[in-house]
């Protein structure tokens, strides 16, 4: 009876050992409470609790991650978007965790959208669009802040997406298009302000070798020849375009002095009435010959007979 009864105690004690025995992996930690009061945080490792008296609330310290459903916001230019974004919070007091708050997880994930809406309401979408980094850095000090009482750590706050309307989309779109017309209309003005430059002082140095042009003139039917062998070209000098000028130039003064001289020579052969009248009117042997107006006849002497 007495090896029966130390058998049933030592199945008893056994099954209280076993109960008390605690391993908590690498990631995992123990909050201990004897009698509903904190004692101390436990693992990770093999550990022993005293049975009833003691309780045990495990804790993941690994870093956790929120995404941040897409929600509606209004920026400071009166524009309404839909904005996500992803939280990154890890536990570096587990006491605090599960004491200050009832549940971290949902608290960490409440605080982070509010937040999240209340900055994106303090900025413009262009800044929403161009300094996202900032956004970020603003949200996770502010988050953080929030939670640092509750033993919770904000590692990083990255928005994912920032959702448009689509009329807003096609005037950021032709703003774009704009700005990018403009620069290229720019860039072509610059280029041709420094092409007319090169051209001007090319210019310069073949009025001082007129060898030059010829050259160019030259080189020029080499590249067309290569470029398009049954293309003909032929190539007048600039000299006989320049003398052919000068030729023409002195031909047509020359036939104006001809001209000149048989408009004098004329009224020699009139008579005395007829040389009156032309002297009285010489408009009228200039009309009949066609003359311009800047020739001018000569007046003559008449002689009393």
């Amino acid at each position: 009876m007495d090896g029966f009864g130390l058998g049933i105690a030592a199945i008893i004690a056994g099954a209280i050992i076993k109960s008390g025995i605690r391993v908590d992996r690498e990631y995992e930690r123990g909050v201990m409470f004897r009698l509903g009061r904190f004692q101390k945080i436990q693992g990770p490792g093999l550990y022993f609790t005293v049975p009833i008296i003691d309780q045990k609330v495990q804790v993941d310290i690994r870093t956790k991650t929120v995404d941040i459903a897409p929600q509606e916001a209004v920026t400071a230019d009166s524009v309404t978007i839909k904005i996500n974004a992803v939280l990154y919070y890890r536990i570096i007091d587990p006491m605090k965790a599960i004491s200050r708050v009832e549940n971290y997880q949902v608290a960490v994930y409440q605080a982070s959208m509010t937040t999240l809406r209340n900055i994106v309401g303090q900025h413009t979408l262009d800044e929403m669009l161009q300094g996202r980094d900032k956004i970020n850095a603003k949200v996770q000090e502010i988050v953080d802040e929030i939670t640092e009482p509750w033993g919770v750590e904000i590692e990083r706050v990255e928005l994912k997406d920032v959702e448009i309307p689509l009329s807003m989309q096609r005037a950021m779109a032709k703003e774009a298009e704009a700005a990018r017309e403009k620069r290229a209309r720019l860039i072509k003005a610059e280029a041709e302000q420094e092409a007319s430059k090169l051209l001007s002082e090319a210019a310069q140095k073949m009025m001082e070798n007129p060898a030059a042009l010829e050259l160019r003139r030259l080189q020029m039917l080499t590249e067309v020849g290569a470029e398009n062998n049954t293309t003909t070209i032929v190539m007048i000098p600039s000299d006989i375009m320049s003398l052919t000028k000068e030729w023409s130039t002195a031909a047509q003064n020359s036939n104006i002095a001809a001209l000149a001289n048989k408009i004098i020579s004329t009224p020699q052969t009139v008579t005395g009435e007829s040389t009156q009248e032309h002297q009285l009117n010489p408009d009228r042997s200039t009309d009949r010959l066609n003359l311009p107006a800047s020739v001018t006849t000569p007046q003559l002497p008449i002689s009393e007979s």
